[in-house]
């Protein structure tokens, strides 16, 4: 190489430097005192055009500006691309001008350098207007960020499941978002890849741009995305760092309303490229270290950037450029709006109500801009706004969605599937809409079944909304504004190990609590037809069944001819992390189990499973018809849900992160004595707030723990009989980061709480 370069540029002494590439050879050339870039590439008729065209912009440049971009430098025949045969094969040859500077990657960031990358952009941008060059127009690639779409090849190659579905979360905003807007969007050449190492820098400032390479006809938009992305990758507060070349950027060169509404999805999408195409390079090439160098980097902006409320970087870019910020309307005047068309007993949360509007994974984004971290919601089970179950259900409503009456794969697909989550012997499955739905259609099965009417209940438990579930559930009917207790209703005591009768201590607590049932059970005048229950009764305050009840319990419900009922609405699809079922902790098998919520991650949907023994009993009475319980589109969703536990292993994700976070609750339980108990096991876990080191509730307590974190943006609630107890039952895709984040939080408040209270 080095005689070549000294015939053809007259050098005479010549040293060569092999420099990192992502898809070229690059070498850093000192002859005569000078540095120099020599680039090379395999040839090929469209590279070759390609760099024809780089070349053609830098010339443009250099018409005005010598020194702030590569100048290319003439071979000996006065051409600026040779085809060299190198190491034996034929490359694309140039010469670049070496321009000095520190890089932008490898100097302390300040507020007046990202001031000058702005300026520096946008006067490159505005010399670059009125430039023509159809190659560049006509180039569609996997690094312009409008043609996203082209990185979808790449998503499998990302080995995370996790990762893989946050990706794709991006995507499908992008399309959402995005798409429908691009073609009004102003385009032109842009630079399109001003990160961190082609950005020089001389006294604190923008000197140089180099590495033209990437050059796009794009929405000008575009090119602050990407230097956006690489400038504010590695910062906590990418927000704040953005808005500085925002504001210089359009100060020059004034950016449109239209753009600033999607600059947060551009980000977005600049980063899925990044992930993307690192993980498609490390797979089909593992050593080149330099594909994959900000990889890291780029991922950990990713999960930062999701947990942005879109509105609030809109906003935060709005003012940065001049426009009026999206005021949301006052939240009185929601609920004003809400209570005309609905009446006040549909309650709201909190003490001051939360107007959502969008939501991701373990996240929930309000009208405000605010983003509040999810430790409640236990129906969005694998994420609120999953892509997998979002693409799932769009894909089948797109094809075909109808009633039952029809013969279609989907009902008996998924049945096959999720029976196979069960015992052989719960054989059958009967889709409804809701977990009350199911609640109600497992009862009368099993008076069908049995022939009898009285049925045993759970003290505190609950079962829905539907007549029949309402009269099951003793949260319900036995509330102060209740209809009471029907004769036909047969309630047992919660065999609770720290309120009740036979505590933790007590030997064999839950064979005594059972005992006790089993006599209530021969006491009864008439025999039950089945009794119900939830492993972990919710409403109770998060209270699992004492060990070994229910193991005593079922066969004397069953010799006395009824059915038991196992409500898994709360409790099921790997929550509780141990067990993909609730009653698996009981190591017991129930004839009837009613599921809900979770089963369709927030879609309408519910189900019942039983053995064929009493489906063939039901299957004698009057027909069973629900118009759109296991409709196709619910079935589909319902098997996405699936897919995710299984990908991303969220049933493992619930114990490992749920042993964590019961664990520093427990350590927090050691701190301070108004936290009387932690129950609960996997995602489901319940803090018992008490006065004074007593079992005494303390909900006024309880109830400012949870609209202090309400307060703080994260979501969690109370419940039991003295709305003392906290209940945390996030999404399965919480991380242990998240759980330390609440608990540092109830820790911060408790002892603010106590200071105050002593004061």
């Amino acid at each position: 190489m080095i005689q070549l370069l000294q015939s053809e540029f007259g050098f005479r002494d010549v040293e060569v430097k092999r420099l990192d590439g992502y898809d070229n050879a690059n070498y850093l050339i000192i002859a005569d005192g000078q540095k120099y870039i020599f680039k090379t590439y395999m040839y090929k008729e469209e590279i070759m055009d390609l760099v024809t065209a780089e070349n053609e912009t830098l010339l443009y440049l250099h018409q005005t500006d010598s020194n702030r971009y590569p100048e290319p430098i003439i071979f000996a025949d006065g051409s600026y691309l040779k085809t060299i045969d190198i190491e034996g094969r034929a490359s694309i040859c140039r010469m670049l001008s070496f321009l000095e500077g520190e890089f932008l990657g490898d100097i302390v960031h300040s507020e007046s350098l990202f001031h000058s990358l702005g300026i520096f952009l946008a006067e490159t941008d505005i010399k670059l207007q009125n430039y023509k060059n159809y190659t560049i127009a006509a180039r569609q690639w996997e690094w312009d960020i409008q043609y996203l779409n082209l990185n979808k090849k790449y998503i499998d190659d990302i080995p995370k499941a996790r990762d893989r579905n946050t990706v794709h979360y991006f995507v499908q905003q992008y399309e959402e978002v995005v798409r429908p807007i691009l073609p009004e969007l102003r385009r032109q050449v842009i630079h399109n890849d001003a990160n961190e190492w082609n950005i020089l820098t001389q006294d604190g400032k923008v000197s140089s741009l180099i590495d033209f390479g990437d050059l796009a006809y794009s929405p000008l938009i575009n090119e602050l995305a990407v230097a956006i992305t690489y400038a504010c990758y590695d910062k906590d507060s990418p927000i704040e760092w953005a808005v500085i070349i925002l504001r210089a950027y359009n100060s020059r060169l004034a950016i449109e309303e239209k753009e600033v509404k999607i600059l947060y999805y551009l980000i977005a999408a600049r980063l899925v490229t990044s992930v993307c195409n690192s993980a498609h390079a490390k797979k089909v090439d593992p050593d080149n270290s330099y594909a994959s160098s900000s990889e890291k980097l780029a991922w950990d902006m990713l999960y930062r950037w999701l947990s942005i409320n879109p509105l609030k970087a809109e906003n935060a870019f709005r003012e940065a450029v001049g426009f009026d910020t999206i005021e949301s309307v006052p939240i009185e005047e929601a609920i004003k709006k809400r209570h005309l068309y609905t009446g006040t007993i549909l309650s709201l949360s909190y003490h001051r109500p939360i107007h959502m509007v969008r939501s991701a994974f373990q996240y929930m984004y309000d009208a405000d801009g605010n983003t509040f971290l999810d430790a409640y919601n236990n129906i969005p089970h694998v994420g609120h706004s999953h892509p997998k179950v979002v693409e799932a259900g769009r894909r089948q409503m797109a094809m075909l969605n109808t009633n039952t009456r029809y013969v279609y794969d989907q009902l008996s697909e998924y049945a096959e599937r999720l029976l196979s989550k069960f015992p052989d012997v719960l054989s059958k499955v009967y889709f409804v809409n809701s977990g009350s739905a199911a609640s109600d259609l497992a009862i009368r099965m099993a008076k069908k079944h049995t022939g009898y009417e009285q049925l045993m209940v759970m003290e505190h438990g609950y079962h829905g909304n539907t007549q029949t579930s309402i009269d099951v559930s003793d949260y319900k009917f036995n509330n102060p504004k209740g209809e009471g207790q029907k004769n036909h209703i047969l309630k047992t005591p919660i065999p609770d190990t720290y309120r009740g009768q036979y505590t933790s201590d007590h030997p064999n607590a839950g064979i005594k609590y059972a005992q006790d049932t089993i006599l209530q059970i021969e006491k009864s005048d008439k025999p039950i037809a089945a009794f119900i229950t939830e492993p972990v009764v919710g409403c109770g305050g998060q209270v699992p069944l004492a060990d070994g009840y229910l193991g005593a319990l079922y066969p004397a419900v069953r010799k006395q001819g009824g059915v038991c009922i196992s409500d898994e609405v709360q409790t099921g699809f790997g929550r509780l992390g141990d067990c993909f079922w609730g009653y698996e902790a009981q190591s017991v098998v129930p004839d009837i189990v009613i599921l809900g919520k979770p089963i369709a991650n927030g879609h309408p949907m519910g189900a019942v499973v039983c053995t064929d023994a009493i489906s063939d009993s039901f299957g004698q009475g009057v027909e069973f018809f629900s118009s759109f319980g296991g409709n196709p589109v619910s079935c589909a969703i319902a098997s996405a849900v699936l897919d995710v536990i299984e990908e991303e292993g969220l049933q493992n994700n619930a114990k490992e992160v749920g042993d964590y976070y019961k664990a520093l609750l427990i350590d927090l339980q050691s701190t301070y004595d108004c936290i009387g108990d932690v129950r609960g096991s996997g995602l489901f876990l319940g803090v018992e707030i008490v006065k004074n080191n007593s079992k005494e509730a303390d909900t006024e307590l309880a109830h400012y723990i949870k609209n202090e974190l309400r307060n703080r943006h994260i979501l969690i609630s109370t419940d039991g009989p003295y709305d003392s107890v906290i209940k945390s039952k996030p999404a399965l895709c919480f991380t242990k980061d998240n759980a330390k984040t609440v608990v540092n939080n109830i820790d911060e408040i408790i002892q603010g709480y106590m200071s105050n209270k002593h004061s």
